[in-house]
């Protein structure tokens, strides 16, 4: 008698419908933009990271969620005054909402020029100071205060 195999199965990028994968290829290319980003599938997620860190990762109806979206680390303070202002569209994620992620829906018309300045936030929020510093100004609402333990 054989035994099954132990081996799991190999990691492959979610199914995505065709809206959900233009969304991802359209952040893909905004996040790969930023200086030293890799793109890593963790979690069954595409996720990006500058320096080993994450700062965006896909949310393809984590654990059942209605929304498809992006999670993105976020300055102190910045995830109270998105989620208020706009519940619609930004959520708190589970697992790092307690860290001040926010949670950005790319299933109702994104603001695409909104979502890139929010992803560049995020990148600032967990980049080496040598590369954020490199970053254009931008004209993001939210603030350059940097998070707890960012170099």
């Amino acid at each position: 008698m054989r035994l099954p195999s132990l081996k799991r199965p190999a990691r492959r990028a979610p199914d995505l419908d065709p809206a959900s994968r233009q969304a991802l290829e359209r952040l893909r290319a905004i996040c790969l933009a930023l200086p030293e980003t890799t793109e890593k599938l963790a979690w069954g997620e595409p996720t990006f990271r500058v320096d080993g860190k994450l700062f965006a990762q896909l949310d393809n109806h984590h654990h059942g969620a209605e929304h498809f979206g992006v999670w993105l680390a976020m300055p102190l303070g910045a995830q109270e005054g998105l989620v208020y202002t706009d519940p619609a569209r930004f959520f708190v994620p589970p697992y790092v909402g307690g860290r001040g992620w926010i949670g950005v829906r790319l299933d109702r018309r994104p603001r695409w020029r909104r979502i890139e300045e929010l992803v560049r936030e995020a990148y600032r929020a967990v980049a080496p100071r040598r590369l954020a510093a490199g970053l254009p100004a931008g004209s993001s609402k939210i603030g350059s205060r940097r998070r707890r333990g960012a170099r």
